[in-house]
């Protein structure tokens, strides 16, 4: 076991107390807006719009439950690594890795696919694409987040205010165009088992919707891993995910009813720009021009939070010795210089294969893995930790997180009803990735357990502050 003394975590620190739950909650927003501008959609293709609202139902109260627990969690353990944090104290080293591992593969690859979707919005704008953008893009905005945390922070907040304006404008465009019948115009499939109007593919199409109703609140659950620069973590943790969690569900039913109850669900869910599509076909083409081009805000939102957030969790994992210790190294402006740069460069690389939908699909299934052992973790601190000191405490109990713990898992296998290439390509990354703490990392840990590397975290801290 290595030790941590005082210099090694004065080359590992964060700018606490910079964020407070407002922007907290923006983090959030920003980490998610872009799934309502597009992807999420093609779930009505796989079920029709009955079976992709049950989805979508399923979905919310899945994130519904799983950031109650992680509330709870992050309140009492405010940590960097959050879910990697909170699977350490009750499962362990490994346990805390490979849920962290999890976590790691849907946050390096989210990026990826967004920058593949970004460059076709450049695309349709002023006629560039491929990987000169995609580099342009990474690049800006790792500089961005290199320049320090409130500025990160409070540049997402200002460009998710732009994705969030053409959201609520589109909708008060499209609701005197509302009428129910467009939403069940597919026709039923005579080969689904249970197709009907309400659900033309059947029981089978629900299944394969679950990725899709996912994107609509894919990464909210990664509001804790800026705990330790939060003002008050007990507190703003907490109110921060949880108030991002709720308006991320109104506006997702903003556009599940309204974009194919005022156009058609048909049109909807083919539509590689679902606003733009449902705006023009309502008659309302200058607003369509407007949310075309803040649809770019969107995508640029996410990108730019989950940049942050890969980030935060390279950095927790790398102090722990989970990963190789340069990966923590912050710099003056108490940043994680090389936990941003490296990633970064692979998600490039990565995004050079166009395969955004692939890329995505392989995002889900990392997240589906991360919220089952995180619910679990939530399970098992309720039960052996009793004595845990918790701010906030998750309505419920283990009932809602043994909730999103069913849930999640039947979401992952959703994914391999869509996709089985997706399946098997994260299960095949995530086992070597396992591979390397079982026979490489394990030896390299600054502690043993959670706890002695929060209270060696605490004295050097202490002995920092007095130097």
């Amino acid at each position: 076991m290595k030790t941590l003394d005082k210099d090694y975590l004065a080359k590992r620190q964060l700018k606490k107390g910079t964020a407070g739950w407002l922007l907290l909650t923006g983090l959030g927003i920003s980490y998610v807006i872009s799934g309502d501008f597009a992807g999420w959609n093609f779930g009505i293709g796989e079920a029709g719009w009955g079976g992709f609202a049950i989805a979508a139902a399923l979905m919310a109260l899945m994130y519904f439950c799983l950031v109650l627990s992680l509330a709870e969690m992050s309140a009492a353990i405010p940590a960097a690594g959050g879910g990697y944090s909170f699977a350490r104290q009750v499962m362990g080293p490994a346990g805390g890795y490979l849920t962290g591992l999890a976590i790691l593969i849907e946050y390096a690859l989210a990026p990826a696919a967004i920058v593949i979707f970004i460059g076709s919005a450049v695309e349709a704008l002023i006629g560039i694409n491929g990987p000169l953008v995609y580099a342009i893009f990474y690049a800006v905005f790792i500089a961005i987040h290199l320049l320090g945390v409130g500025e990160a922070l409070k540049s997402m907040l200002i460009i998710s205010g732009f994705a969030v304006f053409a959201i609520i404008a589109t909708a008060f465009a499209l609701l005197g165009d509302f009428n129910v019948t467009n939403l069940f115009d597919i026709k039923a499939s005579v080969d689904a088992v249970g197709a009907n109007e309400f659900l033309p593919f059947g029981w089978y199409g629900v299944w394969a919707a679950l990725p899709f109703a996912m994107w609509l609140f894919l990464a909210v659950e990664g509001v804790p891993l800026a705990a330790e620069e939060a003002k008050n973590p007990a507190k703003d943790v907490p109110k921060g995910i949880i108030a991002a969690m709720v308006f991320l569900f109104f506006t997702a039913v903003l556009v599940l009813f309204l974009l194919a109850g005022s156009s058609s669900a048909s049109m909807i869910g083919k539509s590689a720009v679902p606003l733009v599509d449902a705006l023009n076909a309502t008659g309302n083409s200058t607003l369509a021009t407007v949310v075309n081009v803040l649809g770019l805000a969107g995508l640029i939102a996410s990108f730019f939070s989950i940049i942050f957030g890969y980030s935060r969790l390279i950095f927790a994992l790398s102090r722990a010795g989970y990963l190789p210790k340069f990966l923590s190294l912050t710099s003056k402006r108490k940043t994680p210089t090389w936990a941003l740069i490296i990633p970064g460069i692979l998600g490039f690389f990565a995004s050079l294969s166009g395969e955004g939908d692939l890329i995505l699909a392989m995002a889900v299934v990392g997240a589906t893995i991360s919220y089952a052992l995180m619910s679990l973790s939530h399970i098992l601190l309720r039960v052996k930790r009793k004595d845990l000191n918790r701010p906030y405490k998750t309505p419920g109990g283990i009932v809602t997180s043994s909730i999103s713990l069913i849930l999640s898992l039947v979401a992952l296998t959703g994914v391999y009803a869509f996709d089985p290439r997706a399946f098997n390509y994260t299960l095949i990354i995530y086992a070597m990735g396992a591979l390397y703490y079982f026979f490489y990392s394990k030896n390299s840990l600054v502690a043993k357990t959670a706890e002695e590397e929060f209270a060696m975290l605490e004295q050097a801290e202490s002995e920092l502050e007095a130097a």
